[in-house]
């Protein structure tokens, strides 16, 4: 299961004078008592505050200019949601079922204006082409035919003047030249997205477009230049600017990402390799890869819910080998792969080996149903992709495996189950 997107980031602490404040209100039933503010820098969430209910609402003062894509994260229900800021006040109202955010109020114009310009956006590209498809079977003058035109001519036009609105103007801007998915529109080439990404404002670094623009990016062209289209880009975009550092922090994931590692190994090298200062972003990314690269020392970790054991944390389990494995019970390759694994544990653990399963599940039944057949040491928070673990050992996809010695140490990352059970001799 791919991950679409992980959280990272250092809390800043809200001062008096705020550029301007958010506001969130949610029924009395809604069982959250903390909120978690998260700003954007490419595809990375940036904790900026975390703020207690009272009352009924959340009020989150911002210190200084802000606009782009912003996220709240309730961690008591798991539940999130994304909005923006046009660095103007933002106010929303909760509609929520039990711990559930069923619906959205937006009562700031930006944020209302962004939501309707979304929604007319997914429907010009999964709904009017079909519209198109089935208007030629109504050429008469029919009741349906007209309300069929009406709606084609409606998602065709631009409705509104963006003039006002910075960052929607951007994101709309940009999302339709590069990322919307369109039959008509000529192909991009790499000259064009490179001389974007050089200069375009530092509203993309909050736009949630960067990433998929580097993923459009590298789809032009036949796949056996990747390298060097990518080494283009970073010239282009230059290492020793915050941008040209951020874009490599970017692809070097991408590459984890797709299990492209020898472009993933040889970017992460010229991150390595850059003089001082590099910027918060490639750092994070470059001490992530480094603290689980083979010959770390794995950083340890105290379970949260631990079964199947009385250990505390990781360097507790006292064992010749280790594995430790990431996986979620909504990951397909999980369930194929993990059993295999459970077949082979008594052998494995007749070998001196200790399996240590992180879930990043959201769902506690489905989580607690799941481990019933996984007789090893089990252990999650129960917040998915906002799992701390997901971030401190650099999982961007599941299942993931490392193989520690008895020292915790790093020895080998399979990539599947069946590499894991041949590192031991046991399939």
């Amino acid at each position: 299961m791919k991950k679409l997107l992980f959280i990272g980031g250092l809390i800043a602490i809200n001062h008096l004078g705020a550029q301007f404040k958010i506001n969130i209100e949610a029924p009395a039933n809604f069982e959250s008592k903390e909120v978690y503010i998260y700003t954007l820098d490419g595809s990375k969430d940036k904790l900026y505050s975390k703020e207690t209910r009272k009352g009924n609402s959340w009020q989150i003062n911002f210190n200084e200019p802000y606009m782009g894509m912003l996220k709240a994260y309730f961690p008591e229900v798991n539940a999130s949601m994304n909005f923006i800021s046009e660095n103007k006040d933002v106010k929303m109202v909760l509609n929520t079922d039990n711990r559930k955010i069923e619906n959205i109020n937006y009562l700031d114009e930006s944020n209302n204006l962004m939501n309707g310009l979304q929604d007319t956006q997914q429907k010009k590209e999964y709904i009017l082409p079909a519209l198109y498809q089935i208007k030629d079977y109504y050429k008469g003058k029919s009741a349906f035919g007209s309300a069929l035109e009406e709606e084609i001519s409606r998602l065709s036009k631009t409705q509104v003047s963006l003039d006002k609105y910075p960052f929607i103007n951007f994101y709309n801007q940009n999302y339709g030249r590069f990322i919307e998915k369109n039959a008509s529109k000529k192909p991009l080439t790499h000259d064009e997205i490179s001389n974007f990404l050089s200069h375009s404002s530092n509203l993309l670094e909050s736009s949630s477009l960067l990433r998929p623009i580097l993923v459009a990016y590298l789809n032009i062209g036949p796949s056996n230049n990747v390298s060097a289209d990518v080494d283009k880009l970073i010239a282009a975009t230059g290492t020793n600017t915050s941008r040209g550092q951020t874009i490599l922090a970017e692809l070097i994931e991408i590459f984890d990402m797709y299990s492209m590692q020898e472009l993933k190994e040889k970017y992460l090298a010229t991150a390595e390799s850059l003089k001082k200062p590099v910027n918060e972003r490639l750092l994070a990314t470059i001490t992530k890869n480094n603290g689980t690269k083979v010959g770390a020392t794995f950083t340890n970790y105290f379970f949260v819910r631990p079964a199947n054991t009385t250990a505390k944390s990781i360097y507790d389990v006292k064992a010749d080998k280790k594995v430790v494995v990431f996986w979620a019970s909504t990951c397909s390759h999980c369930e194929s792969e993990l059993p295999e694994i459970a077949k082979q544990y008594s052998l494995l653990k007749s070998k001196g080996v200790e399996v240590i399963a992180f879930s990043l599940d959201n769902e506690k039944d489905a989580y607690e149903k799941k481990i019933k057949d996984f007789p090893w040491i089990n252990d999650s928070e129960l917040k998915g992709w906002y799992s701390s673990t997901a971030d401190i050992y650099n999982v961007q996809s599941t299942p993931t495996y490392f193989i520690l010695d008895s020292s915790n140490k790093v020895i080998a990352k399979p990539d599947h189950a069946a590499d894991v059970l041949s590192y031991f001799k046991v399939n």
